[in-house]
């Protein structure tokens, strides 16, 4: 079998369908790179203007940390996790919203991980 065009993780980073994150992610513990779709950057890590004075910073680095307890805290060792993270959405209403990270391959076979709405790919 062979490919007439394949859309590389880089791509989608360079085009916005991915924010790299991976050197806050670092700080939060993770070994490998990790990216969230612009979905889930817009719609949840961005804080809405009246977000209650919450910054993208803080709102990355909880989307993370709670990542990370999940993986920490799993018994399982499949590619997909989901997991659970308050925030503070219009109105300052507080919501808590479900995301799927997924472990997979990069563009040259090493791991990378993946976070998104649970609807997406």
């Amino acid at each position: 079998m062979s490919y007439i065009y394949s859309y590389t993780r880089k791509q989608a980073i360079e085009d916005g369908v991915l924010v790299d994150v991976t050197e806050t992610a670092r700080e939060a513990g993770f070994r490998f790179p990790v990216a969230v779709t612009a979905n889930v950057w817009y719609d949840y890590i961005v804080p809405p203007e009246d977000g209650g004075g919450q910054s993208t910073e803080g709102r990355l680095w909880d989307t993370l940390f709670m990542a990370y307890i999940a993986i920490r805290s799993s018994q399982s060792n499949r590619s997909e996790l989901r997991y659970k993270v308050g925030y503070l959405m219009k109105g300052n209403r507080p919501e808590e919203k479900e995301l799927k990270m997924v472990i997979g391959p990069g563009d040259d076979m090493e791991p990378v991980i993946t976070i998104m709405q649970p609807n997406e790919d």
